[in-house]
């Protein structure tokens, strides 16, 4: 890769930042002192440093308490898994460096921008500056927001481009065919459902009052209340700031039962047409599903090229990618502290010739740097 032969600013970068690593205090003004941020790795012309670390620390933790783990629990799982992290950020700056050798960042960057407006008319709000400050007022940075969300789809942009669509053009007719043939099931239309909900938000509210109201909702429903009028009048689902059921009736639409999320197949699998599931707990609210229309799954299989380079493509697409990262991390530089070396490096799977490639690189750049 063209940012594997710049070692001399990436050496320039590590041997200032690194001196930081106990981490070392320089004198600000009056004698107050600094703390120089740690570096835990380089990575090609760019650093990973303690700050990067502890902020995806502090999301991970996030994340946990928000799926049912106190603070303490939340804490001790995330740091259990501190080299694995440190792993990962240095696997997503490759595939950032990648990203930006390929010049990706200017059609990343218009569908983060397609996206923040998407939320925003969901949202009923009309400009992206409205949007941010309902972000800061709901305790949210969009700043932060924006910069996930464009990493993610730079790494995903990266691996369809260089992986997943390689695989799927690379493979053969006879090879589709014999897939086809060894894995017929797989090509039966599966099962349909036709879905309407009422939902309930939590934004601003008890939950137990809102668990309270679904299960009332629920109650009426299999008492044979009428679920166009109950959605109707009691559905919080918006759409540009406006309820939608009024409309809708709570029409969700129709969804193949492999594609639906986990718990929502469950709650459904034994409801039959017209009869309603349980209250179910959503990300942001509450959920009652009632199944409108079931089409059964079809019992002859039915060739198609492109479902069947998708199928292969998605199976084989984790050793692939893995693949590509090995590669990634073997042709660039990755130079990781001492406090961190001996449980990182293991799980970035570097040969012991890339290894001694990498330390062969590092020592030609020093003596590059001692050069007048």
């Amino acid at each position: 890769m063209k940012s594997k032969f710049l070692f001399l600013v990436g050496t320039l970068i590590f041997a200032l930042a690194i001196l930081s690593l106990t981490p070392a205090r320089v004198v600000a003004q009056e004698g107050e002192l600094q703390v120089v941020d740690e570096v835990i790795a380089q990575v090609n012309d760019d650093v990973i440093t303690l700050s990067m670390l502890k902020r995806e620390t502090k999301e991970r933790i996030e994340a946990l308490k928000q799926n049912g783990m106190n603070e303490q629990q939340a804490t001790d799982e995330v740091t259990k898994h501190q080299f694995e992290l440190i792993a990962t950020l240095i696997n997503q700056q490759l595939l950032l460096q990648k990203g930006k050798e390929l010049d990706l960042a200017s059609e990343v960057e218009a569908e983060v921008n397609r996206r923040m407006l998407d939320v925003a008319k969901e949202q009923g709000i009309t400009t992206i500056v409205k949007l941010d400050q309902a972000m800061r007022e709901s305790g949210l940075d969009p700043v932060n927001i924006r910069q996930t969300m464009r990493a993610e789809m730079m790494k995903q942009a990266v691996f369809q481009q260089e992986v997943d669509r390689k695989v799927y053009l690379g493979l053969s007719m006879d090879e589709v065919k014999k897939y086809y043939e060894a894995n017929k099931d797989k090509f039966r239309k599966p099962e349909n459902v036709t879905l309407s909900e009422v939902y309930l938000s939590l934004t601003g509210k008890n939950e137990a009052d809102v668990k309270a109201r679904a299960v009332d909702l629920v109650t009426q429903l299999r008492a044979g209340a009428d679920f166009a009028k109950i959605a109707a009048a009691n559905s919080e689902r918006e759409k540009n700031g406006v309820r939608t059921a009024p409309q809708d009736k709570g029409l969700v639409g129709t969804f193949e039962v492999p594609s639906l999320r986990e718990d929502i197949a469950a709650a459904i699998k034994n409801v039959k047409e017209g009869e309603a599931t349980d209250a179910l707990k959503a990300p942001d609210g509450y959920q009652i599903l009632r199944v409108d229309k079931r089409t059964a799954a079809s019992t002859t299989p039915s060739f198609n090229d492109n479902q069947v380079r998708e199928a292969m493509t998605i199976e084989r697409q984790p050793k692939e990618r893995e693949s590509y990262m090995q590669n990634l991390r073997s042709e660039g530089f990755i130079k990781i502290s001492e406090n961190y070396r001996a449980g990182v490096e293991p799980l970035l799977k570097l040969k012991t010739a890339d290894a001694a490639k990498t330390a062969e690189k590092d020592s030609d750049r020093k003596k590059n740097s001692k050069k007048p």
